[in-house]
């Protein structure tokens, strides 16, 4: 046998010592994660919407925590922990136990309020991590069936010839609907026009529903249903483009309403201290969900433009998004709660 033959398929001392030293490198790491990851979820993993039942987050909340409780096994459930324009719900999850077991479905309130609250129970930038957004609701306008009012311009002039029979009714204070409603308020001169605020888009929904309010401002979701069958009556939307559901609903700007640009994103953060792995987990997970074609149409067919961004993606909007509304709510002349 030759010296070739005798070491073909040996490993050198090198590639032993590499591979050795890989070993060595890798084996704490392993060791560092598989706890944490080998063991989650132990328990029911709690969805906390600072909502009521009803609105965007609330109907993202529980389609996501279906689908979740599909792939990890195990329990997925929302709790509802809604008031001071979501702030409860924020400051709860932002305390709870940073193991995974407890993470937060915000919507655009988390960005707008740290500018319209004199004191917030929680930093947008320190409190939490970002896991995922999964879909935008774009706003629309929407008044009863039978008010005799096509265009956001006719429901104006309404208003204008009897300023105190009218109102608008919008989910909390803070959120992207209600601000919406105070600038066109100011912007058509109509701040007669009572601001009834409610803790959920679905209350204010059914709000001018009973007849107790004449205008809706508010995200498409909780309102679609009725749009699609004939009670309610959509004015406008506000996004940029028109949503495929409501191809024949003009927007703001297209009715004159030059950068009137509203909606309302829907996103899952964890508190800062749950473990990267284990956040990491959640997005692949999150992310795998949306990028299903059955999921994608069911959330687009309650209302949805699906955004599917990743942790990075989402981190991206919160930092361009709260002095953006830090300046809207300044121009808008709104005071601090």
């Amino acid at each position: 046998m030759t010296s070739s033959d005798r070491t073909k398929g040996v490993p050198s001392r090198r590639r032993v010592i590499k591979g050795a030293l890989a070993a060595g490198l890798a084996a704490p790491f392993v060791l560092r994660i598989s706890p944490a990851l080998a063991a989650y979820p132990d328990h029911p993993i709690k969805i906390v919407v600072a909502n009521t039942p009803g609105g965007p987050s609330d109907i993202t909340a529980r389609m996501m925590a279906g689908w979740m409780q599909e792939v990890m096994g195990g329990s997925v459930f929302v709790e509802n922990r809604g008031g001071a324009g979501g702030n409860i719900g924020y400051g709860y999850a932002a305390r709870s136990e940073p193991d995974g077991h407890t993470i937060l479905l915000t919507t655009s309130a988390y960005v707008v309020n740290p500018s319209l609250y004199k004191s917030i129970p929680y930093d947008p930038f320190k409190d939490f991590v970002p896991i995922c957004e999964p879909v935008v609701t774009p706003h629309v306008f929407a008044v009863k069936a039978d008010l005799p009012a096509k265009t956001m311009k006719e429901f104006v002039a309404l208003v204008k010839a009897n300023p105190d029979k009218f109102n608008v009714s919008t989910p909390p204070i803070g959120t992207t609907p209600q601000l919406q409603a105070e600038v066109l308020k100011l912007r058509e001169g109509i701040q007669k026009m009572a601001t009834v605020v409610f803790n959920g888009g679905g209350d204010a929904v059914k709000a001018v529903l009973a007849g107790t309010v004449q205008l809706n401002s508010g995200t498409l979701a909780p309102a679609l249903p009725q749009i699609q069958a004939g009670t309610l009556k959509a004015l406008a939307q506000t996004g940029p483009s028109r949503f495929v559901g409501l191809p024949d609903v003009p927007t703001m700007t297209e009715q004159g309403y030059k950068d009137f640009v509203f909606d309302t994103y829907c996103a899952l953060l964890a508190p800062a201290k749950v473990p990267h792995e284990i956040v990491a987990k959640l997005e692949k997970v999150c992310l795998d969900i949306l990028a299903k074609p059955e999921n994608k149409q069911k959330l687009i067919t309650a209302g949805f433009d699906v955004t599917a961004k990743d942790a990075k993606g989402h981190a991206e909007r919160i930092a361009t998004e709260i002095p953006k509304f830090k300046k809207i709510i300044a121009d808008a002349g709104i005071p601090q709660l």
